[in-house]
């Protein structure tokens, strides 16, 4: 009987190291949508714990939490979104961070619309130009900081169509509803390379930087899955992922 001991001390022990195993529910702005997937899996992964993403617009993102929204960890495309939450002192002391710095780019699916140097916006080759909401995203407010700095903005105001996030502003340039659009670059961009249709990648002095941070929500103080995330996400793992999709850190 005793050879078997050790069999039966494990079989008992399984299923207590599986309940050691947290779930996360993270918001996360929509520009970080395709990193996030890749980042998640990973993390799932090397930790054993269980991550649940809902992504939007930082605005959107920021008034559902404000509301009582049931997420433990916050990634913004800004960093102005979780200083205000941790000023309302809605988020753990010490959490906050900068996990990413994004960049912008004009786009279009369209292989030959967008030239490198973006002097297509002084073209009327074009009816639509898509735009997140300049109010609630800060990829809109950046295209917004853009088109002011490129001397275009009043002229192209009546072609402007907005989207409610980046996400769904890449969808209106994507479906072609919009010939072309300013989008995350972490939209088209993988590897070093555009995935597909044409871009000008923005110069970064262009706009005020996209710095974006996350914070722990004071809900999830007791949630071990929660820190687990945000120490995950300054790993080299993380790091490498989010650098794929063209961020600095």
């Amino acid at each position: 009987m005793r050879r078997y001991l050790p069999a039966l001390y494990l079989s008992l022990l399984l299923p207590c190291a599986g309940a050691l195993a947290d779930e996360v529910k993270v918001a996360v702005a929509a520009n970080f949508t395709a990193p996030m997937q890749e980042i998640a899996k990973a993390f799932e992964q090397d930790t054993d714990h269980q991550l649940t993403a809902s992504f939007g617009s930082t605005g959107q993102l920021y008034a559902q939490i404000r509301h009582g929204a049931p997420f433990d960890v916050f990634l913004a495309a800004d960093d102005s979104t979780p200083a205000k939450l941790e000023s309302e002192n809605a988020v753990l002391a010490g959490s906050r961070f900068t996990y990413a710095t994004g960049a912008l780019a004009l786009w279009s699916a369209q292989a030959d619309m967008v030239d490198a140097e973006g002097a297509v916006l002084r073209s009327d080759s074009f009816k639509h130009l898509a735009i997140a909401n300049p109010k609630t995203a800060p990829y809109g407010l950046a295209a917004s900081q853009v088109m002011q700095a490129v001397g275009v903005l009043e002229q192209l105001s009546p072609r402007l169509v907005e989207g409610q996030s980046i996400g769904q502003t890449y969808q209106f340039v994507a479906s072609g509803n919009a010939e072309l659009g300013f989008v995350a670059l972490s939209q088209v961009y993988r590897d070093g390379q555009l995935s597909e249709g044409s871009a000008w990648l923005v110069p970064a002095e262009l706009h005020d930087p996209i710095r974006q941070d996350v914070v722990i929500l004071n809900k999830a103080a007791d949630n071990p899955a929660a820190q687990a995330l945000v120490d995950y996400l300054r790993g080299e793992r993380a790091a490498g992922i989010i650098r794929s999709f063209g961020y600095q850190l």
